[in-house]
C-alpha cells in the first residue's frame, strides 16, 4: 500500500471529480467571508498554515546552513527543537483526524467516504515520510562533529527528504481542505457534532 499510496499522493493534481461537488459549491476564494468559517473550520486552516510555515522554515534553515550562514553547532541548536515540534504536531494532528474527525465527517456525508479513505491513506504515506525525515535529520545531526564532506552529504540527504515530505504535505493539506472545509461550511460545526 505504501508505494501505491505514495505514488497517488505525489502524482495526483487534486481530489477526483466525484469528490469535488462541495468545493465547487463553496469555492476556496469564498471561504473567509462565509458565516460558518469560525470555529473548527478556522482552526483547521490555521493549523494547516502552521504546518506549511514550519516545513518552509525547516527548508530555509537547512539552506542557511548549506550556504554557510549558520555554523554546524548553531544550526543543530536551532534545528532539533523545530524539527521535533513539526514532526510531533503533524503526527498528533493526523491521529486526531483519523480517529475522531474523519469518521464523524464520513458518517455525516457518506458520499465523501472515499475522500476520507484517500486522506487516511495519505496519512500513512506521510507518516512513512515523517520517519524518513527524522532518520535523515538524525543522520545529519550525527555528522555535525565529522568532516565537512560528510556534513554536506547528510545535509543534502535531509534536504531531499524534507522536500519530498513538504511536497506530499502540500498536496495532502490542499485536498483535505477542499474536502473538509466545504463540508463544515455546508453543515456547520453543530450539525456535524464537532463544535
Amino acid at each position: 500500500m505504501s508505494e501505491t499510496g505514495n505514488f497517488l499522493l505525489l502524482q495526483r493534481a487534486g481530489l477526483p471529480d466525484d469528490l469535488r461537488w462541495l468545493v465547487e459549491k463553496y469555492p476556496r476564494e469564498n471561504w473567509q467571508g462565509h458565516a460558518n468559517i469560525h470555529g473548527i473550520a478556522n482552526m483547521w486552516l490555521q493549523r494547516h498554515d502552521m504546518f506549511r510555515d514550519l516545513g518552509g522554515m525547516l527548508a530555509n534553515g537547512i539552506g542557511d546552513y548549506r550556504e554557510g550562514r549558520l555554523t554546524a553547532p548553531d544550526f543543530a541548536r536551532w534545528f532539533a527543537p523545530r524539527l521535533n515540534h513539526f514532526l510531533g504536531n503533524l503526527d498528533g494532528h493526523h491521529n486526531v483526524e483519523d480517529h475522531h474527525y474523519f469518521p464523524v465527517f464520513a458518517k455525516a456525508e457518506t458520499r465523501l467516504k472515499h475522500g476520507f479513505d484517500i486522506l487516511d491513506a495519505d496519512h500513512h504515506t506521510i507518516h512513512e515520510g515523517l520517519e524518513r525525515n527524522a532518520e535523515a535529520a538524525n543522520a545529519f545531526i550525527r555528522t555535525l562533529q565529522e568532516s565537512e564532506d560528510k556534513q554536506r552529504f547528510a545535509a543534502d540527504a535531509y534536504a531531499d527528504e524534507n522536500s519530498r515530505l513538504i511536497a506530499m504535505l502540500t498536496r495532502h493539506l490542499a485536498d483535505e481542505e477542499d474536502l473538509i472545509i466545504p463540508l463544515i461550511l455546508d453543515r456547520g460545526d453543530r450539525a456535524l457534532g464537532i463544535d
